[in-house]
């Protein structure tokens, strides 16, 4: 298996950024949170929060923080109630971007958004003219250094792996949302150490700037990771072969 791999897009536009500022926690909390709301603390019959609980449990989130997210998600202890908004937007260059806000205030959240957008040289999108260019799809990465494409392509297919590719030193599996829990599962079993693994929003195209434009839609990208209520930002930009930024 092979393709063109997806992570140097995502490690620039979304989970490179949430490590940086130290905020993964936070938002992994919030969305087990309301994954227990909506689905009840059992994660068993509750896929959403199965789902949150190995995300968490790949960023080594401590079990007592993932047992206080679901009883406040529940209402077993005292949590904040969130809300779930999605807006679509696009940056500058033509950049589209889906932005993911869990909040408990959707006025703040709403004004956030138009104000970062708008000083960033972006502007809100109608809907459905962003989400169209996006597909779900699992992804895990793993490194590249301790581990070869073969190993983990071996590893992967039973548990009905999509593809595997290799990115510089890092191996990258993706999935169908229904068989992500099945693969990270699969490679847990094996004791593959990854490092990373979420349901991500995976651009069907992408588009190319040059280095000028990417720095300006990334900006804009980081301003908005960069607000507590955002949860998840996706992109469709390619980020350029040893493009830096500042």
């Amino acid at each position: 298996m092979s393709g063109h791999s997806k992570w140097a897009t995502i490690k620039h536009a979304k989970g490179a950024a949430d490590a940086r500022r130290g905020q993964m926690f936070t938002k992994l909390i919030k969305e087990i949170s309301i994954a227990a709301r909506m689905g009840g603390g059992n994660p068993e019959g509750n896929p959403r929060l199965r789902t949150a609980i190995l995300k968490a449990r790949v960023a080594n989130m401590p079990k007592d923080n993932i047992d206080r997210a679901i009883k406040k998600g529940t209402g077993e202890l005292e949590g904040v109630n969130y809300e779930e908004l999605t807006y679509e937007a696009y940056a500058p260059g033509g950049v589209a971007v889906l932005i993911e806000v869990l909040t408990d205030n959707k006025n703040r959240a709403a004004a956030d958004v138009r104000n970062i957008l708008t000083r960033a040289g972006g502007q809100l999108a109608t809907a459905g003219s962003v989400s169209r260019l996006f597909k779900r799809q699992g992804i895990i990465t793993l490194d590249g250094e301790k581990y070869t494409e073969d190993q983990v392509m071996e590893a992967v297919l039973e548990g009905g792996a999509e593809d595997v590719s290799l990115s510089g030193e890092i191996i990258e599996v993706t999935t169908s949302p229904e068989d992500f829990e099945a693969v990270l599962n699969v490679l847990s079993a094996k004791e593959f150490e990854t490092m990373s693994a979420e349901v991500s929003m995976v651009a069907e195209a992408e588009i190319s700037l040059d280095n000028e434009g990417t720095a300006k839609a990334l900006r804009l990208v980081e301003r908005l990771e960069e607000n507590d209520d955002v949860q998840n930002v996706y992109s469709n930009i390619e980020i350029p072969e040893g493009f830096e930024t500042e």
